[in-house]
């Protein structure tokens, strides 16, 4: 098969793995070499789905011995299989990035013939980028679960993230449509590379010229939406990850039926809506001090599609509101919708210097659509008469105070009725920002 083909089929495969990132690493150019990996010497491109493109995103094979009902190279599924040598990935990655077309490399693969046969693959081609190519760029690689633990470790003496795929958030679900794997050997690596992080810390520390291991991070990947399991479990389990492996992220993917199968959710389209309301209370969890358990619960186990996160919890937690913007303190008016943390830090800093106004609040990029229903300003409240639980929900929902009589309300016809309408600024700053 030609090399053309080969990547047209293996990069499409790839784009169904969404646990990439290209940040966090320190490696350096060093004289001779190319590339850089150092903080912003990744620059990004963004499709219009959201995805990063900045990297080669490619999987060595898409020739697999597993049988996953879910993923769309299982074993029995009919489509073209092909696979690239360790010297065709290298050879991809430097030429692509001699001519300005990716800044590192995002490699991942099926398994082929063995867990220990794949990973070593996957280090042979990292190996042949650092050492004989002398490439200082980023690399990001999949640790495959079920290979030997020597090999996992070599591997991240020169990658720069790995990334360890749960795929399905329970043990149910794995033995329901992916039942030739188990948590265990998918554990086993993240506690491997998490020990490997914190050893090479302590070295730096004694050894300046101590070498490193995985220094940008590790991170998984959710499918969302393949099996029943609640917004709840999932995002359970996205805590434990974090306290237990500091992940750097979880990824969330929203099920994608590409085959069916007796076991598989009877679904039209991926649920979106979903995905994007566990990344907003992923954000919640990692930066705004919230905990999974106050989020949901079990009598409200999955996250409400009109309200983001933090507006649902507000709204079934009104007895803490509203608070007063001059003398909250900062752990509360992070929970304040409408408030990200750079805007919660601006006020606890411009307090210092005198009392805030409400117009003052607008100019320092608060969503008071959202905030003025949960706060008082100077001891006045400038949401609705009464902080009755259904005319906030309205509120927030609509972006307009509750209609309280019955006179008709006219509107302007427009003459370009088929135009959509775009969000305000602070909805777009927020969606670019993840601040809620």
């Amino acid at each position: 098969m030609e090399l053309q083909k080969k990547i047209e089929i293996l990069s499409a495969a790839a784009k169904y793995d969404v646990s990439c990132s290209s940040s966090g690493s320190s490696r350096k150019n060093k004289p001779g070499g190319v590339g850089n990996g150092h903080l912003s010497g990744i620059c990004h491109s963004w499709s219009e789905d959201g995805r990063c493109i900045s990297l080669l995103k490619i999987l060595l094979t898409n020739d697999c011995i597993y049988n996953c009902a879910y993923c769309v190279n299982r074993s029995t599924n009919d489509i073209p299989r092909t696979a690239l040598t360790p010297d065709e990935v290298a050879d991809l990655t430097i030429n692509f990035y001699r001519r300005n077309y990716i800044e590192g490399l995002f490699l991942s693969s099926a398994v082929y013939k063995t867990p220990d046969y794949t990973m070593e693959l996957i280090l042979g081609v990292i190996k042949k980028l650092r050492e004989e190519y002398r490439f200082n760029g980023y690399i990001h690689v999949k640790a495959i679960p079920g290979a030997d633990m020597k090999l996992i470790s070599a591997a991240g003496a020169y990658a720069d993230r790995m990334s360890v795929n749960i795929e399905l958030p329970s043990s149910q679900g794995l033995r329901l449509l992916a039942p030739q794997k188990n948590k265990e050997s998918i554990i086993k690596p993240m506690g491997l590379i998490r020990s490997g992080i914190q050893a090479k810390r302590e070295e730096r520390k004694l050894f300046r010229g101590a070498g490193s291991f995985v220094p940008a991070g590790q991170s998984t990947q959710l499918i969302v939406g393949a099996t029943p399991d609640h917004d709840l479990n999932i995002l359970k389990l996205s805590e434990g990850l974090y306290h237990r492996f500091n992940l750097k992220r979880v990824y969330y993917s929203a099920y994608v039926p590409v085959t069916t199968g007796p076991n598989l959710p009877a679904i039209v389209k991926p649920p979106l809506l979903r995905e994007h309301r566990l990344y907003q209370a992923d954000w919640l969890l990692r930066f705004y001090g919230f905990k999974a358990d106050e989020l949901l619960n079990d009598a409200h186990s999955d996250f409400d599609t009109e309200l983001d996160p933090k507006s649902d919890w507000a709204l079934r937690n009104l007895h803490l509101f509203p608070v007063e913007i001059n003398r909250v303190d900062y752990s509360l008016l992070l929970r304040i919708p409408g408030v990200g943390v750079r805007s919660a830090q601006k006020i606890v800093a411009a307090r210092r210097i005198g009392p805030l106004s409400y117009d003052n609040l607008k100019k320092m990029g608060i969503v008071l659509k959202r905030a003025r229903y949960f706060i008082t300003c100077q001891g006045k409240y400038y949401g609705e008469k009464s902080m009755n639980e259904h005319i906030v929900r309205y509120g927030l929902i609509s972006g307009k105070p509750e209609i309280q009589d019955s006179t008709p309300q006219w509107e302007q016809i427009s003459i370009f009725p088929l135009l959509p309408q775009l969000p305000p600024p602070e909805v777009r700053l927020a969606t670019l920002t993840g601040e809620l």
